[in-house]
């Protein structure tokens, strides 16, 4: 139909269905598409790339490669940035203020696995529905978005390969 927008199910599932047979499958869409007018699905998938839950993780990068850990807890760390440590703490000991409402980042890659983490981060509601931890990589069904971030992920995709990356070293 003219001027209709696709799906969020059709562009991901049916697109992505021969792959991964049997698996959960999530593609978020790009704001403009979100906000109204004509896209495909080549468009919708721009902002956000695919990923496979299997289980309670996402096994596989977000961009096919690793990330790098220091660009990782430079995100962690910047309070303009990822917002980490409004929540959490860590072993940040020049970082003052850090949180106390989630989980010790501490030893977070000892806990979980690299795959575990990255789904915690895309979307901990996955998990645990009712989680305090926001979506940093999903830009659907959201309420109470400021302006500047609607149809925006938090991080990208680099950005949270770099973070999982840093968090996996944090054994101890």
């Amino acid at each position: 139909m003219a001027g209709s927008r696709p799906s969020l199910e059709k562009c991901s599932a049916e697109r992505f269905r021969p792959a991964f047979a049997g698996a959960t499958v999530f593609t978020a869409v790009a704001g403009a598409v979100l906000a109204g007018g004509t896209a495909d699905c080549a468009l919708a998938e721009a902002a956000l790339r695919p990923y496979m839950i299997v289980g309670d993780a996402i096994p596989a990068s977000l961009t096919g490669t690793h990330g790098d850990p220091e660009r990782g807890r430079a995100v962690v760390v910047n309070r303009q940035v990822g917002l980490c440590l409004l929540c959490h703490t860590g072993p940040f000991p020049e970082e003052r203020f850090q949180g106390t409402l989630a989980p010790d980042l501490k030893g977070a890659g000892a806990r979980a696995t690299e795959g575990q983490l990255r789904l915690r981060i895309v979307d901990a509601s996955r998990i645990k529905p009712d989680t305090i931890m926001p979506p940093y990589y999903r830009v659907d069904g959201l309420e109470r978005v400021a302006p500047s971030f609607q149809g925006k992920p938090i991080l990208t995709a680099e950005q949270i390969e770099d973070v999982v990356a840093y968090l996996v070293t944090l054994r101890e």
